[in-house]
């Protein structure tokens, strides 16, 4: 036991579990640092990170067979390729259960999705905590803005984040890195649809860094390649491995160790408090259990779900912390996979530089000042306008020289809008344990029951129109809007299944992210958020993440934990 045992444990090393690792490493707690996955060291472990695309074979495409195994993923239509495949989760080792579609979109590796999400980093507003109390929807938030806003500045100045403050009351400004640039066509597209429709359009704000760090010299800038989801040798957007475990190995009070499966957390009943958590190592299949002072669930949303559901005892016999029976429920997610598209005319004499990994985004407008709709809350927009390259010509006739001639020759202009809206925390929308279905381990697996209702189907009318009204004011021709089908999940920014509260009989965790009914367990992932916004979540994570690290660190001196 004392060979096992640490000042803290943090279980998962992506978004937040890498910034729960610097941050209780860096206020001097020797930490254990547990991932479920293989090792992945930055740089020496992206495989793909410089390699041209012809030099993958079947011309970079995925075989049927890794489709198959790569099923969940695969719905993305970008994740399963020869250069990113690796990344992503085998559905026929991990599987999981689909009362209605659900799309788990996973990644088991240390460094977790931090590796390849999208970066895009946005603040929520006042107005977003405030949400469900006004709406009556749900529970309330039990902290507002001004108890994160001097944690989203410590988390932005950190990791570096790229944007352009703007003064708009429903996205805060931050702590910024010099903006990308707009093309042409995306200044003009500002111009017209501001001047016309009084809607805002900025800069997307993203996690790459746009000029040096002085705190992270291992870090380079942004190259514009655009090939940031194979992992960035540069160090230029913000992962786990170039940015908060280096961090936190500087302490020298890190332990980092992959291929540990937590299944469970160990509670003592005559302490009242949880002790530490069993690990199933993945490669000797040996079980192990570590001990602990205070433990950080980061495991991901549905992974520290799963944990707390798994963790049975006399004292929670319907899973850990859930007094309240809303563990598990409550899942949220962004809805996707709807907007618009036009072609652009007058601009055939421009072009842009590089490939930026960044686009413009247009905050929400709808059920904010005057503006009243017949649903709840709102969308926003990510989008750009690009022109069309020498890729088109691959199924042309033409040969030789001419081919030549025409591939050189820049194509015509696009702009292209894609709505992001906020699904509700509805208490039917939920996950729960499948024992009929077992994992390559030998575990029962997770199964979903959640679908878009009419709030968001009321929404995505407004999505798509409001798309195509934009492109159509802007003077673009060819506008056509589209609605794809989509399930929950697929935003990739899945939440709510152990949300913080006021009150324990409808919440699992409290204002500072602590178990209500265990004070000495705290949950920092999306699992912890009330509702969803509709920004971006994981720079909000990030917040919650630093914000919980400072409060048990305290508490800790106390001796309150």
């Amino acid at each position: 036991m004392n060979e096992n045992t640490y000042d803290a444990i943090v279980v998962g090393t992506g978004i937040s579990g890498g910034w729960a690792a610097k941050e209780l490493t860096e206020k001097g707690l020797k930490t254990l640092v547990l991932d479920r996955g293989r090792n992945v060291r930055h740089v020496q472990d992206y495989p793909t990170a410089t390699t041209d695309i012809w030099d993958f074979p079947y011309a970079g495409r995925a075989t049927a067979e890794e489709l198959r195994r790569h099923e969940t993923a695969a719905r993305s239509g970008y994740a399963i390729t020869q250069a990113t495949k690796h990344w992503f989760v085998d559905d026929t080792e991990f599987p999981y259960t689909e009362k209605q579609r659900f799309d788990w979109i996973r990644g088991y590796h240390v460094g977790g999705r931090s590796i390849m999400w999208g970066r895009q980093s946005y603040r929520w507003s006042p107005m977003d905590f405030e949400a469900n109390a006004k709406d009556g929807i749900a529970v309330d938030w039990p902290i507002r803005y001004d108890d994160l806003a001097p944690w989203y500045d410590h988390v932005e100045q950190f990791i570096g984040v790229s944007g352009q403050n703007e003064g708009f009351a429903q996205l805060p400004d931050g702590k910024f890195l010099p903006p990308m640039e707009m093309n042409c066509v995306e200044k003009h597209f500002k111009q017209q649809v501001t001047d016309k429709l009084g809607r805002q359009v900025t800069i997307g704000r993203v996690a790459h860094l746009t000029a040096p760090l002085a705190h992270s010299p291992q870090r380079g800038t942004c190259q514009y390649r655009n090939m940031c989801i194979r992992g960035c040798p540069f160090g230029a957007y913000f992962s786990s491995q170039s940015s908060t475990l280096p961090a936190a190995e500087k302490t020298g009070n890190m332990t980092l160790r992959p291929n540990s499966i937590v299944y469970e957390i160990i509670y003592d009943e005559k302490k009242e408090r949880a002790t530490g958590v069993r690990v199933l190592d993945a490669e000797t299949r040996q079980t192990t259990d570590f001990f602990a002072k205070v433990i950080f669930l980061n495991a991901s949303t549905f992974g520290s779900t799963y944990i707390m559901m798994n963790s049975i005892s006399k004292r929670f016999p319907n899973g850990f912390g859930n007094d309240s029976g809303e563990l598990g429920c409550n899942i949220m997610d962004h809805q996707l996979e709807i907007g618009a598209r036009a072609m652009v005319d007058g601009f055939d004499d421009k072009y842009y530089t590089g490939r930026r990994p960044n686009g413009i985004y247009i905050p929400r407008y709808r059920n904010v000042g005057k503006d009243k709709r017949d649903y709840l809350r709102g969308f926003g927009y990510q989008g750009g306008a690009s022109r069309g390259g020498w890729t088109g010509l691959m199924l042309d006739t033409k040969l030789g020289e001419e081919l030549k001639e025409r591939a050189a020759e820049p194509g015509p202009w696009y702009m292209g809008l894609g709505g992001f809206g906020e699904i509700l925390p509805y208490h039917e929308n939920r996950v729960t344990m499948d024992h009929s279905k077992k994992d390559k381990y030998g575990m029962p697996v997770l199964a979903f029951d959640a679908v878009l209702r009419q709030n968001e189907l009321a929404m995505r009318k407004d999505m798509a129109n409001d798309a195509a009204e934009m492109l159509e004011a802007a003077g673009y021709r060819n506008v056509r809007s589209y609605d794809r089908e989509m399930g929950i999940g697929l935003g990739i920014h899945e939440m709510g299944t152990a949300r913080m509260g006021r009150d324990p009989k409808t919440s699992v965790l409290n204002a500072h992210n602590q178990v209500h009914a265990c004070k000495n367990v705290y949950v920092t992932d999306g699992s912890c958020m009330t509702s969803a916004a509709c920004q971006n979540p994981s720079l909000t994570y990030m917040a919650l993440t630093a914000r919980a690290c400072n409060h048990a660190v305290e508490e800790l001196k106390r001796m309150n934990i």
